[in-house]
């Protein structure tokens, strides 16, 4: 922001002004112009530029242009460069009387210029230039052709107090640059101050790091938490000063976002009791970048994985395929009573970038009150960051858990490119007595990071609410043209179908949960049924339809809202049953019955790229094979994808739930850069 000066010219002695680029002086022209003459020129030494009557003059012109003093006239001044002494720059204006050759009299304006600026990499090329109108500074753009520069959260496991003031670490360097640059003669600078400031609310969201001038890696909060202005003293040593910035948190339902800061230049009064005067501010506009979630299409990195000797097996079966392709597999250990279920269900792997950097982390979604009983941020591999994103504390099989979130690939839908897919997650759809839903401040957060343009599911039928249950993305190359994965969707119909087959082929004593022992299914309130029992149960087959139902309800959401196509969904076969809630004491117990699966859900696969890690689902065993198992695969396998059954019936245990609780996997990140498109 330029704050206009007028500056009155006179013919008895100089006038002096000091010139801020990119600020302008308004010249009164003929305000000293003597009563005789009728006509004015105007000239300039090459670092001004005067603009009358919208034509603009520079010190490189040579020829004069005549104007003439029929009306009062003023001209905007401006200057391109800062001065190196005082009063080195100038301008004339010549008064000319009719008809004569010579001027009658000269006006001289003496002018020092100077320059404060904040530049930003404004154009996203990881450069920091001045751009060609200021004002594209003062505001952020989306889209390939937009501008503006993008702030990264600081996503250190260490956070930094409040109370301090400095701060010892080289990693700073890694941070959002800025620079302030002030230059111009030391005469003219000496009667200024120069502030930095932003409002005390986007202070409480960012912080700004000024280096010393030793190298010993020590830098100065100049702005942040508690405080939103800074006063550099003294002004004339500044020169060019790199400062380093970092946002405190995402984007929220209370925070757009965007966060500007300005540098004002403020001229000291001549005496104490005047007060002093600001001259000009200059602005820039970042934007924190938002969290961004991986779908499972993406290719894995690394396999965080729960050891626990209860589940051996699992973790061996995981570990071979993290080595099929070239993941590394991080060890996570804690309490055994624990047994890792808030692996998947509190925490989500997520990444941040800007031009020249980019960042994974781990999004925690605690519901536990003491956040140091979780251990993940310790198994962290160096460079991968920790976030808490606080949420309400719910009861167990609270849909208010990272758990009950998952990301599709990129889509195409009703007209619009979503090139970070959408955010799926599960809600209740409407209120009610005993309806659950995602906590606000979660909800508010996945729409706030504007990326990928979050869906709601109806889930509250299950359980545990999780959209994984339900619903999983596997990465597909099949055809021309084809949008790179498909959509697993668990079908009680299909099941049933299977089931009908395989008893008109005469297999109708085929039993479900062959090999598994009488006390596992005991604990799980499960009976190794025939297939025949299977479909002679009225009340299971009831249970089911509902259950298909409200699948059926998902599936018209997500076709919608993805884009889907019926060839674009694989039917999977899955059943559940009615049962209330569990670790609930039955006076707290709701009305209603929730969904569970009956068997291990083969939905809650482990997807490594083409190879998939699936439940074991212990179905009916026809000539030596499992019937579930042989139907997983050849709807898959055709598809170029590999399935591994994992025996996971003791994760399947109530205390733990199912086995991908007990993992978690950061993904390569999206190659498509989120500050291209357009929310």
């Amino acid at each position: 922001m330029s704050f206009q000066s007028a500056v009155q010219l006179s013919l008895e002695s100089p006038t002096r002004a000091v010139c801020v680029l990119g600020s302008c002086l308004v010249l009164d022209v003929s305000g000293c112009a003597p009563k005789r003459c009728d006509s004015f020129t105007l000239s300039c030494t090459p670092r001004v530029l005067v603009v009358l009557k919208r034509e603009v003059t520079s010190g490189r012109d040579k020829a004069s242009v005549w104007y003439p003093l029929s009306e009062p006239m003023s001209a905007m001044v401006m200057m391109v460069l800062p001065s190196s002494v005082m009063d080195e720059d100038k301008v004339l204006v010549s008064y000319y009387c009719p008809y004569d050759e010579a001027p009658l009299a000269t006006a001289v304006l003496y002018l020092t210029g100077i320059e404060v600026s904040l530049k930003t990499d404004v154009y996203r090329d990881g450069q920091q230039e001045m751009p060609v109108n200021k004002q594209m500074k003062e505001k952020w753009v989306w889209g390939p052709t937009g501008w503006g520069a993008i702030l990264l959260v600081n996503c250190s496991a260490a956070d930094v107090s409040q109370d301090t003031k400095t701060v010892v670490s080289e990693d700073i360097k890694d941070l959002s640059q800025m620079t302030l640059t002030v230059q111009g003669p030391t005469a003219a600078l000496k009667n200024y101050q120069l502030v930095l400031h932003t409002s005390e609310e986007e202070a409480e969201k960012a912080r700004v790091y000024w280096p010393h001038g030793d190298t010993s890696g020590t830098f100065q909060i100049v702005l942040g938490p508690g405080r939103n202005s800074y006063t550099f003293n003294p002004l004339v040593s500044l020169g060019k000063e790199t400062l380093y910035v970092e946002a405190t948190e995402f984007p929220s339902a209370n925070f757009s976002g965007l966060i500007s800061f300005s540098v004002s230049l403020i001229e000291d009064a001549p005496v104490p009791s005047i007060p002093e005067t600001p001259v000009y501010k200059d602005t820039v506009v970042f934007r924190v970048a938002p969290c961004i979630f991986t779908p499972s299409t993406q290719m894995p990195l690394e396999v965080y994985l729960y050891r626990d000797v209860k589940i051996q097996g699992f973790v061996d079966s995981v570990t071979v395929l993290s080595e099929k392709t070239d993941s590394q597999v991080a060890s996570v250990y804690e309490d055994s009573n624990r047994l890792g279920r808030w692996l998947q269900d509190e925490m989500a792997f997520c990444y941040t970038e800007d031009p020249s950097k980019m960042t994974s982390f781990v999004l925690d979604t605690p519901r536990a009150a003491k956040l140091e009983e979780f251990p993940m941020k310790y198994a962290l591999s160096p460079g991968v960051g920790y976030v808490i994103q606080h949420t309400k504390d719910h009861t167990v099989a609270s849909l208010d858990t990272i758990g009950n979130l998952m990301v599709s690939p990129p889509v195409r839908a009703q007209g619009k490119e979503y090139p970070l897919g959408r955010v799926l997650f599960g809600g209740s759809f409407y209120p009610s007595a005993e309806g659950r839903a995602m906590s606000k401040s979660l909800r508010d957060f996945l729409y706030a990071q504007q990326v990928q343009a979050p869906v709601e599911l109806f889930s509250d039928w299950l359980m545990t609410g999780h959209v994984d249950e339900f619903i999983c993305f596997v990465p597909v190359e099949d055809r021309e043209g084809s949008k790179g994965f498909r959509l697993l969707m668990a079908s009680p119909r299909a099941c049933y179908k299977l089931f009908r087959e395989k008893q008109e082929e005469g297999y109708g004593n085929a039993a479900l949960f062959e090999g598994v022992s009488a006390d596992q299914l005991r604990s799980n309130g499960r009976e190794a049924k025939t297939i025949s029992q299977f479909l002679a149960d009225r009340s299971l087959r009831n249970q089911n339809d509902y259950v298909e139902k409200c699948i059926r309800l998902n599936r018209t959401i997500l076709k919608e809202k993805l884009g889907l196509l019926e060839d674009d969904i694989i039917d999977v076969p899955q059943l559940f049953c009615l049962e209330q809630l569990t670790n609930v004491p039955s006076e707290q117990q709701p009305h209603r019955l929730f969904a569970r699966p009956y068997f291990p859900d083969v939905l809650q696969m482990i997807v490594m790229g083409k190879d998939l890690g699936i439940p074991k689902p212990f179905g009916p065993q026809i000539k030596g094979t499992c019937c579930l198992e042989e139907k997983i695969c050849h709807l898959l396998e055709p598809l170029g994808l590999k399935c591994t059954f994992i025996d996971d019936f003791d994760c399947y245990l109530t205390d733990v739930g199912d086995f991908c609780a007990c993992t978690n996997i950061r993904r390569v990140p999206f190659a498509f850069k989120w500050w291209k498109m357009v929310p």
